[in-house]
């Protein structure tokens, strides 16, 4: 899959901490400052006299974001200005550069045409050496400066948000998420929670993520996102807490987040390296694009979790599960704003496929 920092973790958590096997062997994460509301940006886009529907791409970089509309036409609406449309759990997060991935990919810090990847476990460097033999990628050392320019975007991250954490946890909005807590003091706290005190935790202070980590762990199905937010439309079983353990946003265990990471900028990893794709005409080198079809032609992977545009919303990001080169092809590209990703992967399990 590629996905979000949030999204990483909640995959994390999904593979670690449930009882049933998940399905995602690799993880590979984006570079993130923040995430967009779509109902806010498209309003906001009217602002500009933009109608959705007629971008054809979208940027956010030197300080600005920029919609590549039809008839080659460009409107460039400065960051500050954008930022209203970003969404409230986004404050809250510390993470820029999806730290519990195999292979992280970004286009901080390399020269235009190339992407940054960081790559953390050997799961993620076997795949990289394997896609650079086969000619997939192209890779080289990065510069300092690059290094440089990463490190003060995560730091500044880091601290602005452990400034909106503390914020408000003085007015007694927790964030659970950054709780530092450790194994039996975790199940303890975990071990009769329901999706009610999912809803009171994260869903009803806008600390949710919508990444459908609730709806895909549900072995009843009594959870669906309706409304931009998920809700209980069946049951709970007594004694499931399948949903809150999913959660990004609610306790993770310091053996797969440790609080020391806060002082490491880009979290663990084995080396940091400009990557570029030459067969892949990509946002930022296309290097995770070429990373998804290589492990797919590979043999690496069956299944390719991937984020296309809606074909009835325009420009809103859609969650898909595909096979198909031409598919991952398709669906390169940045979207700004949420997506349950995790939707996909449920009702592939349900269809038993």
């Amino acid at each position: 899959m590629v996905g979000t920092p949030c999204q990483m973790v909640a995959a994390t958590k999904m593979d670690k901490l449930l009882d049933e096997e998940f399905p995602v062997d690799i993880k590979i994460g984006l570079f993130c400052m923040e995430n967009f509301s779509y109902s806010y940006m498209k309003e906001m886009l009217k602002e500009y006299d933009v109608d959705i529907k007629d971008v054809t791409e979208c940027r956010i970089e030197k300080g600005f974001a920029w919609f590549f509309l039809t008839e080659d036409r460009t409107v460039k609406i400065p960051l500050s200005k954008a930022k209203k449309c970003v969404r409230k759990n986004c404050t809250v997060c510390m993470d820029f550069t999806s730290e519990l991935s195999d292979v992280s990919v970004g286009s901080v810090g390399s020269p235009e045409g190339w992407s940054t990847v960081i790559i953390r476990t050997e799961k993620g460097l076997k795949l990289i050496e394997a896609a650079e033999k086969d000619n997939y990628i192209q890779t080289k050392p990065i510069a300092d400066s690059g290094l440089k320019i990463m490190e003060k975007l995560a730091k500044e991250k880091k601290s602005e948000s452990k400034e909106e954490i503390k914020k408000r946890e003085r007015v007694g909005r927790p964030v659970l998420y950054r709780r530092e807590i450790f194994g039996d003091e975790y199940e303890n706290e975990v071990s009769n929670c329901t999706f009610q005190d999912l809803k009171g935790d994260v869903v009803d202070i806008g600390a949710c993520v919508l990444c459908g980590a609730c709806v895909y762990a549900c072995p009843e199905e009594a959870v669906a996102i309706k409304d931009r937010k998920p809700e209980l439309v069946g049951k709970c079983v007594e004694g499931c807490n399948a949903c809150y353990v999913a959660c990004p946003r609610t306790y993770i265990p310091d053996e797969i987040l440790s609080k020391e990471a806060d002082n490491k900028p880009f979290g663990d990893y084995i080396k940091i390296v400009s990557v570029k794709a030459p067969m892949v005409k990509g946002q930022d080198g296309g290097v995770a694009t070429a990373l998804l079809t290589y492990a797919l032609s590979s043999d690496m992977v069956d299944n390719a979790m991937i984020v296309d545009k809606s074909s009835i919303e325009p420009w809103k990001p859609e969650a898909k599960i595909t096979d198909n080169i031409a598919e991952v092809l398709k669906a390169s590209g940045t979207k700004y704003s949420a997506c349950p990703i995790f939707k996909p992967l449920k009702e592939s399990k349900e269809g038993g496929s």
